[in-house]
């Protein structure tokens, strides 16, 4: 399992992705960018990336590995110190103008449309910040509790906490994206900004994860200091025992020991 220690972050990391299985191939990418030494940390930070081609479109697995592949590209060329919280939209935008080229591309070619969905998370001193488009999600796992950061840009849950769809009817459309990657030539990605203490574990995972097991047995899974490569491991297993129907990608990222800093016009200063 990677891990690096820094004098300003540390941070370590597992991840994995699998085909499932009943599905021929793998329409999931996954993804990350980590400093190559300390000063990086503090200018850049570290990014990972997940994203999930959508069902039902052709060339799914080009448009989520066109996302990943953007986001990081974008992620290694911005200039050192860009807000996150600026950056992150940014990447998000460019990677949906990459994704939407390449299925206007296929359009072209072969009749061929594409789109996916994307999760990005970026951590750089005690600050995390996430940006995501569609279901895949996003959760902060602190003192053995779970949260959802994110919220799943679905029809069945947009429509479900404005009172429209109910019961079966949003059962029935709970795989059915609001909101994707090059389906357009410009979308609104969620944007959060989150404090990070040591010890704290974030999950970026696909649909096919979350959507077979429950949030509580993920966080017994990856709680409890667990080595994080196994517990990898084991939420892709239970996923694959549990549904199998889909792709299952899981992300695993913990805070070892975070640089604490405060912000004066709009630059970080340390907190002694």
């Amino acid at each position: 399992m990677p891990r690096a220690k820094q004098t300003t972050l540390e941070v370590e990391f597992a991840e994995l992705s699998d085909t499932g299985p009943t599905r021929a191939g793998n329409e999931d990418f996954i993804g990350h960018s980590a400093p190559a030494k300390p000063e990086e940390a503090r200018t850049r930070g570290w990014l990972f990336a997940l994203a999930d081609g959508v069902g039902g479109h052709a060339c799914g697995e080009v448009a989520s590995r066109t996302a990943v592949e953007s986001a990081l590209a974008g992620f290694h060329s911005a200039a050192a110190g860009e807000q996150l919280l600026t950056l992150l939209p940014r990447l998000v935008q460019q990677a949906n103008s990459e994704v939407h080229d390449a299925g206007l591309k296929g359009q072209a070619e072969a009749g061929r449309s594409m789109a996916t969905t994307i999760v990005l998370c970026a951590l750089r001193y005690d600050r995390m910040v996430v940006a995501h488009v569609g279901d895949s999600r996003c959760y902060l796992i602190r003192a053995g509790r779970i949260q959802q950061l994110t919220n799943d840009h679905t029809v069945a849950n947009e429509q479900g906490r404005m009172g429209v769809l109910t019961g079966s009817a949003a059962e029935s459309m709970k795989h059915v994206l609001s909101r994707s990657l090059g389906s357009g030539l410009f979308v609104n990605p969620d944007v959060s900004e989150h404090t990070t203490l040591p010890g704290d574990t974030f999950l970026l995972d696909s649909s096919g994860q979350h959507g077979a097991m429950p949030d509580g047995e993920i966080a017994t899974v990856v709680s409890h200091g667990k080595d994080l490569a196994a517990a990898a491991r084991e939420l892709v297993a239970i996923a694959n025992e549990c549904d199998g129907g889909d792709n299952v990608s899981v992300q695993l990222v913990r805070v070892r020991g975070v640089e604490r800093v405060g912000m004066y016009r709009g630059r970080p200063y340390l907190l002694r």
